[in-house]
């Protein structure tokens, strides 16, 4: 007589297989959310960057309206 165990090796497993297409799709999504996580990264620091030049932007011009007023004095 045949051994149960051995056929029943070869029945397909749906959990087998929809676990090796999770498996998959994760590996292939992968580089993906990298790309998109270091898109990301790259907008937030353009909009630090751009943050840091309007605050001293507006620094400077705070400074420049400072001291119109004391060289109208002087004159």
């Amino acid at each position: 007589m045949a051994d149960d165990t051995n056929a029943n090796r070869f029945v397909p497993d749906p959990q087998r297989r929809i676990a090796a297409a999770t498996a998959i799709g994760m590996n292939a999504l992968k580089p993906m959310m990298h790309f998109q996580v270091s898109m990301l990264r790259m907008w937030a620091d353009g909009i630090e960057r751009l943050e840091a030049n309007y605050d001293k932007k507006l620094e400077d011009t705070a400074a420049t309206l400072e001291e119109a007023p004391d060289k109208e004095r002087a004159a």
